[in-house]
Order: C-alpha cells, then sequence, then structure tokens
C-alpha cells in the first residue's frame, strides 16, 4: 500500500512538474509574440524645432526607440521633446542593437550637445560574453564623448525582473545585468559621461510593484514606465539645468 502511494505521489509530482514546463514555455512563446508586435509597430521619435537651441542625438536599443509606448510620444525621446520643445532630436536607435551595435549608430562628424545611450538589455539576455561588453560599453561611451560634451549613460533596468522571466533564469539575468551597470559606471567615470542608474533589486524595483509599469510583452516598459524612466533621466542627469536653454519657446 505504501508503495502504491509512493508511486502515485511521484506520477503527481511528474505531471506536475511537466504541466508547469509546458505552461511556462506557452506563456513565454505568447510574451514574445507580443513583444515582437510591439518592435513592428515601434517608431523611434525625431524631432526638429524651426530654431533649436540644442542638439540631442539618441543612440541604443529598443528602450530609446520606445517600443512597448502606445505611440512615440510617449517614449523617452517623445517626453523629452515635450519637455523640452526647443531640443533638435535625432533619434539613430534601433530594436535589437547590442553595444556593440550602437556603435555604428555613432557614425559621422556632426557636432550634438548631448549624447544620451539606452541600450545593453540585448547584452544581458542574449548572453554575450561579459569581456567583450565591457569593451563595447567603454567604446561607446568614448566615442559618444567625442560626439558631445555631454553623454548620459542611461542602461535598461534589471531585466532578472522582467515578468517575462522566471527563475532560474531571472537570476542570471538579475546578476547580468548588475554586471552592466558596473560596466556603465565604470566607462562614465572613465571619459566623464553621467550614468543614470535604472537597477533595482526586486524588493526596490517599481516595475515589479507595479505590473502597469511593464508594456504586454512582459519585457518593454508601458507609457508609465517610461514616464518613470524619464523622471530618473531628469532627476540624476540634472537636465531640467543642463537643458534649460531649450525648455522655452521664443515669444
Amino acid at each position: 500500500m505504501a508503495d502504491a502511494t509512493g508511486r502515485w505521489a511521484a506520477q503527481v509530482l511528474r505531471w506536475s512538474a511537466i504541466a508547469l514546463v509546458v505552461g511556462v514555455a506557452a506563456r513565454t512563446a505568447w510574451r514574445l509574440h507580443e513583444s515582437s508586435e510591439l518592435i513592428r509597430l515601434s517608431v523611434p521619435l525625431q524631432h526638429a524645432p524651426v530654431q533649436p537651441a540644442l542638439r540631442l542625438l539618441i543612440v541604443g536599443d529598443s528602450t530609446a526607440v520606445g517600443t512597448g509606448a502606445t505611440a512615440p510620444h510617449a517614449s523617452v525621446a517623445g517626453l523629452l521633446a515635450r519637455a523640452f520643445p526647443r531640443l533638435l532630436i535625432v533619434n539613430q536607435a534601433r530594436d535589437g542593437a547590442t553595444f556593440a551595435a550602437v556603435m555604428a549608430q555613432l557614425e559621422g562628424g556632426e557636432p550634438f550637445d548631448m549624447v544620451l545611450v539606452m541600450a545593453g538589455g540585448n547584452d544581458v539576455v542574449r548572453l554575450l560574453g561579459l569581456e567583450a561588453l565591457q569593451g563595447d560599453v567603454d567604446r561607446v561611451t568614448h566615442r559618444a564623448r567625442q560626439r558631445a560634451g555631454l553623454v548620459v549613460l542611461m542602461p535598461a533596468g534589471n531585466v532578472g525582473n522582467a515578468p517575462i522571466l522566471w527563475a532560474p533564469l531571472s537570476w542570471l539575468m538579475t546578476w547580468r545585468s548588475r554586471r552592466l551597470h558596473a560596466f556603465a559606471d565604470a566607462a562614465a567615470a572613465r571619459h566623464g559621461a553621467v550614468l543614470v542608474n535604472l537597477f533595482r533589486e526586486s524588493s526596490d524595483d517599481p516595475f515589479v510593484q507595479q505590473p502597469s509599469l511593464t508594456a504586454a510583452d512582459g519585457l518593454h516598459p508601458s507609457d508609465a514606465g517610461y514616464r518613470v524612466w524619464f523622471g530618473e533621466l531628469m532627476a540624476q542627469a540634472d537636465l531640467p539645468t543642463r537643458l534649460s536653454s531649450a525648455a522655452a519657446v521664443d515669444r
């Protein structure tokens, strides 16, 4: 009787585990489909006022494009355009870009007053080598400083906290996100850039506490999520002061 009960319990555990794996796989596949649809619809915002006071170049990945937002004006670039009407914005960001790919977005010699770099999430999730990533972050920061006097690095937050991920993979993504931010911090110090730190542990992450901050794909920020990031950018990089000449339209 005891043996039969043990075999029955083992069967239940086995099938429960299989059901869990199938359920997670189905949920992940659905989220990835949502993500691909959001990427298909995303367009990087450009802003060209008649008489710009300052010039901003945005480079990076889907977070710089604004993937997950309902419209370009709800992205970080769109929020910057609204806050600083006389700020010219050239957005070269591309969905799926790694830090290595950002180098191509920085080609050219046209000067800017500020370069905003929003990248790193793809380097984290694709498990690219950390040594190579460290070098890529440093090279991007150095190249960005050649294009502008002010460079702001704003890597993606704690990717491990994304709802699309489950333990133990989420633990690995958190560790890799932590390394990414350490590399960005070191590069910012080395090249005189500004780091906007979006990394938060799970217990302190507003994206964990408020699911509405994440888009339907469980990976990108929503409109509300981009507003949170924009607030961090404004505060940590002191943009109201640095970009004050672009804030008001001449009368």
